[in-house]
């Protein structure tokens, strides 16, 4: 969440908070205290203020100045590994900042806004301070703190070097890092090098057993009451890396619309003093999204054996964003073997199976790794030899008598209940985690019990017992020692999962493999002299037809190298900033070939709201030409053509007024004018008059009212999207006068509604008036005469929309929507950024929350 916001109200005229600002952990006199880090320019100078806080900052009146930090001659900022400390790139950061005497210790969380902190300071400081710094533990003596530079630039330390420093990037050997920093391999050569390297492992590499213990537990909200050892620590070997996820951390609206709770740190500390007695752990990554949270240790002994450590979250929710359903994972290599931990909450309901299985495939599309090395391309999660999927997956059982499951319960015949089970039958029927196993199920279902108690669900809505939470699991050296439930543990209406791995792990020999570089760099040596490389494509010519807004399209080629090692690179045309048309994708877009070896490059084509306004009106075609550049070699020429089918989505909202027929049936000379019409603020300016609404929102709207008004988790659940594709052809078509049942779920058509508002290239709220919106969020006089300087046609969507939320609410005893859950969806699609603005923070989402909302309130409270 980004808290510069309301530091920047706490500036006078001429200061300016430059980045997101960070919030970190400073080492005081009372003890660790929490602060936040803005680097501020004031009147030309730099400084770096720090400021206590509130839990979540949102204006001024929720921070205090501290003290200030100027950056000036003296200044400086190292990074910094205490003592007790591990460095394992990817961890938490501390560094010491000196200033004018003062001195401070910081610990910073990991991650790309404290990366861009860090080096925007660096910067400000002058030449003598552009690295970061770190202590060598082996170096310090007496508790004295001695810096060297870190990652990439450590100064010659005397001693041996572990087999993980000397493979860390498998760019050098050994014998050439002991001798301190020499210059790197680039390009072709250390692509190539690192290739053949991998293709050479099993000859420096044996397979090591490590013991992996991995947890899911969906807490229902609740806060830790219970000890958790009979969950994390019933093994009597300790394992030496733990992965431990929950789901359902918080249930507040807070944690859902702000992604901020408190309790991420209260099952932290109830996590980490449950681990094993047996040994002494280390925590390596944290990574929450909402309520899902993962956490990954190891035996501090083991911790330099990590590296790689990257985390990343992909939410499912509504429109694919939304954090209440999605994943979080933590990458990491550890010795040569890299893993993927991914804990994973999908949607609810016994009927939506297939909703589940689509969600597992939008995260293995979505969840992709940025790589320490920098142009290297994003790993997936199948890039990965080990992953451990976890989580509530809520897969149900396909059987509705609660008494005969309850009876083959009692008879702990799991055997027969798992033939019903859901997440079986899809995997069976390789629909969904293709490639994975789990093990067998000897427990009794996991959910549904009574929170405190081993009784099963006696709500009203009484629901059939199911194994939830599960542990999948895929890689060739993965052996499985158990899996089991604890019901001991009754917080909760689920009952915590563990499974425990022994986990075959590829450590490096060191004198093997200096022996297999050696070999390599001679090799390539021989081929460095040798002739202009060249390639042959499989194909040159690529056709797109009937192109769909978010459809995907894709095509593939393959490029068959000769006997010279290759660079290849999709490059930039003349005079163009990008190497193809923004709805294109490449994958790879480079790459590096042995000699005789081919590459299947994938062509995927996606229209989505950036992009169809453009090709709707005409003023983009599905043209293009893609350059492919051999490093050394010629450059090859690869046509891209196609049409799109035209779609209401992406049409402005004045243009589809005065479209009387489906979008399809149109002339495209017309749909151009309609489309490249300025927007007009009075119709008497066109003879024909227009529709007071575009149609199309109303055949959506039309359906949710009188279908959907007790829906629960309405426009919070996603729908289908095969559902959403008939939903949009028949908008463009159509075929149909009304949305019918045959349409698809409810989900489906309000999912349809939000990403229809979100592809209107000019808001319902227009852009001019975005800042005037914000500002009078606390007046609804003043926001009423906002709303009537819109343009008539913007004007009756807003009032339309309006309506139809306050009809929603009337029914909240049914579907659980409030004004808070509705103004907090809607303002972000009503109400939007003009191109060009920053990303909006945390303030600026609550003054468009409170804009929709006083409309939400004021109406029906004069109702």
């Amino acid at each position: 969440m980004d808290q510069s916001f309301a530091i920047q109200e706490t500036l006078s005229a001429g200061e300016t908070c430059l980045l997101h600002t960070v919030q970190g952990i400073l080492a005081a006199e009372e003890g660790m205290e929490s602060r936040l880090l803005s680097l501020v320019e004031s009147h030309g100078k730099s400084t770096i203020c720090l400021y206590t806080h509130r839990r979540m900052a949102i204006t001024a009146e929720d921070v205090g100045l501290d003290r200030v930090l100027l950056i000036q001659e003296g200044f400086s900022m190292e990074e910094v590994t205490l003592e007790n400390d591990l460095q394992i790139p990817g961890s938490d950061v501390t560094v010491r900042i000196t200033s004018g005497g003062a001195s401070l210790l910081v610990r910073l969380p990991f991650g790309s806004h404290t990366q861009m902190f860090l080096r925007e300071v660096r910067k400000r400081c002058g030449p003598g301070h552009k690295d970061a710094m770190a202590v060598d533990p082996e170096r310090s003596t007496g508790g004295e703190v001695k810096a060297t530079p870190r990652y990439g630039h450590r100064k010659h330390v005397t001693g041996p070097k572990t087999a993980r420093e000397m493979v860390h990037s498998s760019h050098v050997p050994a014998s050439e890092q002991a001798q301190g920093p020499s210059p790197r391999l680039c390009g072709q050569r250390d692509a190539l090098i690192q290739s053949w390297l991998k293709q050479k492992e099993d000859s420096y590499t044996h397979l090591q057993s490590f013991r992996f213990f991995v947890g899911t537990y969906n807490v229902n909200g609740q806060s830790p009451r219970e000890d958790l050892q009979p969950w994390l620590s019933q093994e009597g070997e300790p394992p030496d890396v733990y992965c431990v996820g929950f789901q359902e951390l918080d249930l507040s609206k807070e944690a859902f619309f702000f992604n901020d709770t408190p309790k991420e740190e209260e099952w932290f500390k109830a996590v980490t003093q449950s681990l094993h007695p047996g040994a002494k752990y280390a925590k390596v990554k944290l990574v929450r999204l909402v309520g899902i949270l993962l956490l990954l240790y190891v035996r501090t002994e083991l911790a330099m054996n990590l590296s790689e450590v990257e985390a990343e979250t992909v939410g499912t929710g509504i429109m694919g964003r939304m954090g209440n359903k999605g994943g979080v994972a933590i990458r990491f290599r550890f010795h040569n073997t890299t893993v993927c931990v991914l804990n994973a909450h999908l949607a609810a309901h016994p009927e939506e199976y297939e909703r589940r299985n689509q969600e597992v495939q939008d995260i293995c599309a979505r969840m992709q790794f940025h790589q320490l090395e920098p142009g290297r391309p994003l790993l997936a999660i199948n890039g990965h030899d080990v992953v451990l999927w976890l989580g509530d997956l809520n897969y149900r059982l396909e059987e509705t008598d609660m008494e005969r499951v309850k009876q083959l319960i009692r008879a702990r015949n799991f055997q027969v209940l798992h033939q019903r089970d859901q997440l079986k039958i899809q995997m069976d029927a390789k629909l969904v985690f293709e490639g994975f196993q789990e093990g067998e199920i000897s427990f009794q279902p996991t959910y549904r019990f009574n929170p405190g108690s081993d009784d099963w669900d006696h709500s009203e809505k009484c629901c059939v017992p199911a194994w939830c939470d599960r542990i999948l699991w895929r890689g060739k050296t993965v052996s499985q020692l158990s899996y089991r439930s604890h019901p001991a543990l009754k917080n909760s209406d689920h009952k915590p999962v563990s499974a425990v791995f022994d986990i075959g792990v590829k450590v490096v020999d060191e004198k093997r493999y200096r022996k297999a570089f050696e070999e390599i760099v001679r090799s390539l040596d021989k081929m460095e002299n040798a002739s202009i490389p060249s390639v042959t494509l499989s194909k040159m010519e690529f056709l797109f037809k009937d192109v769909k807004y978010l459809q995907l399209q894709g095509e593939s080629f393959t490029i068959c190298n000769g006997p010279v090692p290759c660079q290849f690179e999709f490059i930039n045309k003349p005079s163009e900033d990008t190497y193809c048309k923004p709805w294109l994708i490449v994958k790879p877009r480079e790459g590096f070939l042995l000699p005789d070896s081919k590459v299947v490059v994938e062509l995927e084509l996606f229209v989505n709201k950036s992009t169809a306004t453009a090709l709707n009106s005409g003023e983009d075609k599905l043209e293009d030409i893609l350059v492919l550049h051999l490093d050394r070699g010629k450059d090859y020429f690869l046509s891209i053509s196609g049409n799109y089918l035209p779609s209401c989505f992406g049409c402005p909202i004045q243009t589809l007024c005065y479209m009387k027929e489906p979008i399809r049936e149109m002339l495209p000379e017309a749909v151009r004018e309609l489309t490249l019409m300025p927007l007009l603020t009075d119709d008497a300016f066109r003879d024909e008059k227009p529709l007071d609404i575009p149609k199309e929102l109303w055949m959506m709207v039309d359906h949710v009212y009188r279908n959907a008004c007790h829906q629960e988790d309405l426009f919070q659940q996603p729908g289908l999207r095969p559902e959403f594709e008939q939903i949009r052809d028949w908008l463009d078509t159509g075929t149909l006068d009304v949305l019918g049942p045959v349409v698809g779920s409810n989900h489906s058509v309000a999912e349809a509604l939000l990403l229809f508002l979100e592809s209107l290239p000019e808001p319902v709220v227009c852009y001019k008036l975005y800042r005037s919106s914000l500002e009078c969020a606390n007046s609804y006089k003043m926001s009423s005469q906002v709303i009537s300087a819109l343009p008539k046609c913007h004007q009756n969507v807003f009032r339309y929309l309006v309506a139809f939320l306050r009809e929603l609410l009337k029914h909240t005893g049914k579907n659980h929507l409030d004004v808070n859950i509705l103004a907090s969806i809607f303002g972000g699609l009503l109400l939007r950024p003009p191109p060009g603005h920053t990303e909006p923070g945390t303030v600026e989402k609550q003054k468009a929350q409170q804009f929709i909302q006083q409309f939400l309130c004021q109406e029906q409270s004069t109702a």
